[in-house]
């Protein structure tokens, strides 16, 4: 990257073709000038190469004082609409903390983590478990903001789709393999 020219990742422009189309190829589209725009805003320096998952990409920067931060572009979506309100309501306790958001766009200014630590330093499963076990324990105890999807109401709907997801997977293994994890996910929501 040179100034503030961002080369969007292949992946992530595939992985959007892929999930969203037409709006994927738009929202790739926009991610430079949107990244230009949002640095500008917040006074922003990039500082290293772009993360990326399947539907957003981090850039790691620095603000104007010198702290490291993250800035997450997204599509404003059902998934990611409610993230600033929860990321709020942590506070950074459990999570990563909301430093700035821009909601025509969902656009996020994040602490900046250490992506180099991961469970796997731990010494064995144990101790990720009981990272995981604990971080959950915080994280759930903060009761969810209101307008936040409930993950109930998620697994519902995405129950309501299995019997037509199933009439289009043609192997038979892969059926019965979804089935069972519709009929244990049915179990959990109740």
């Amino acid at each position: 990257m040179v100034g503030t020219v961002i080369e969007v990742p292949a992946e992530l422009a595939a992985t959007q073709e892929k999930f969203n189309g037409a709006a994927g190829r738009a929202f790739v589209a926009g991610l430079p000038g949107r990244a230009a725009r949002f640095l500008a805003h917040w006074d922003l320096r990039l500082d290293g190469p772009p993360m990326y998952g399947v539907c957003a990409l981090v850039l790691p920067v620095v603000r104007a004082g010198g702290t490291p931060a993250a800035l997450k572009l997204q599509p404003l979506d059902e998934e990611s609409a409610g993230e600033p309100d929860a990321l709020r309501a942590w506070d950074g306790d459990g999570a990563v903390r909301l430093l700035a958001h821009d909601a025509p766009t969902c656009t996020l200014l994040l602490e900046r983590l250490d992506e180099s630590r991961t469970l796997s330093d731990l010494p064995d499963s144990r101790a990720a478990v009981e990272v995981i076990g604990t971080l959950l324990a915080r994280l759930t105890s903060v009761p969810a903001p209101a307008g936040v999807r409930r993950l109930g109401d998620v697994a519902r709907a995405m129950l309501e789709q299995v019997p037509q997801a199933l009439a289009r997977v043609p192997d038979t293994a892969d059926r019965r393999l979804l089935a069972d994890c519709a009929a244990a996910v049915r179990e959990v929501a109740g």
